[in-house]
């Protein structure tokens, strides 16, 4: 389906847009246009056209998506627990008016289909393993709560645009796990829990500073395995659809601390847990059952290999990296 044909990947330069950019690089006969902002591009490619764009502003939205067949919406603003508990609203704008504009000029310029990187903030607090039909089922956790809305509102643009209007853009919404892996944020101000737990304990911390009892469960899936999830997402689901891209299994902070002091030979460190730090949900794993019948997929990469190649680049590039 790629066969001459245009993409566009916004967020060209941040975690996820770097790793779909270098796979749809094995795609033969498509061109690839991305997005940056603040960020210079990562992947210097003659293929990759990068476009300077903020995607707030309708002329830079339309200028992106003009004569693309398809579009990755992969570019938001996400930061850290701390910001989250501080400052919940930051996420709130800048995303709803970023994902509208960005929808509407790929609908005006007849983009063929679309796939929007939602979140599992979407969903409510439970201990269970979330469905995609779950969203429904009440509020989102209240420390995502604004956050939680942010995605839903686009999620229902998504289907607005991919169902509700008399000639349908195909929409397919991807709700992650939390992804870990090469290129990810390890800014310790903004940095999700794995990259942060690897550049201290890489960084030689110690005491190693966890946030938290250590308690805390996340479906952890290694950036490759959903960039592989995505494609296959885009390629075999049609018109408005939603589907979960995770592992469906459970994993502890401690337990990916203490995989991470394994590997890194670091025994000797002290692991201090500091409960006083903020957290976010005790526990969220997605129930990926319609991504294995309806596609055929399954993540292949468990916890101790996926962190294994991630310690293994960023303290490869860490010098550069840890400094963007």
């Amino acid at each position: 389906m790629f066969n001459d044909t245009r993409a566009l990947v916004t967020g060209g330069a941040g975690f996820v847009g770097v790793n779909l950019i270098q796979r749809l690089l094995k795609e033969d006969g498509l061109r690839i246009r991305a997005t940056v902002h603040r960020r210079a591009p990562v992947v210097l490619d003659d293929r990759v056209e990068y476009v300077t764009a903020d995607l707030t502003r309708e002329e830079d939205c339309a200028d992106a998506v003009a004569g693309c067949d398809y579009l990755f919406m992969c570019a938001a603003v996400t930061s850290g627990a701390q910001v989250i508990e501080d400052r919940p609203l930051t996420h709130v704008t800048p995303n709803v008016v970023m994902n509208a504009r960005l929808l509407e000029a790929a609908y005006a310029a007849h983009v063929k289909k679309t796939l929007f990187i939602s979140s599992s903030v979407v969903y409510p607090d439970s201990a269970d393993a979330m469905r995609e039909d779950d969203d429904l089922a009440g509020e989102p956790y209240e420390k995502y709560y604004f956050s939680g809305w942010t995605k839903r509102f686009a999620e229902r643009l998504c289907e607005m645009y991919g169902r509700r209007v008399k000639a349908p853009m195909a929409c397919i919404v991807v709700r992650p796990g939390n992804i870990y892996g090469e290129y990810a944020d390890f800014d310790l101000a903004t940095a999700h829990m794995v990259p942060a737990q690897v550049r201290k304990i890489v960084d030689g911390q110690d005491p190693i500073d966890v946030w938290g009892d250590g308690s805390d469960e996340k479906d952890l899936i290694y950036v490759g395995d959903f960039v592989d999830g995505v494609l296959a997402a885009f390629t075999g689901l049609h018109g408005f659809d939603v589907v979960n891209i995770a592992t469906g299994r459970a994993t502890s902070t401690r337990s990916v601390v203490e995989a991470l002091v394994d590997i890194t030979g670091r025994q000797a460190a002290r692991v201090v847990y500091d409960t006083s730090k903020p957290t976010m949900i005790p526990r969220r794993v997605l129930d990926v059952r319609k991504a294995r019948t309806a596609l055929g997929f399954v993540a292949r990469t468990d916890l101790h290999a996926g962190l294994r190649r991630t310690v293994a680049w960023y303290a490869g590039n860490r010098a550069t990296w840890s400094r963007r």
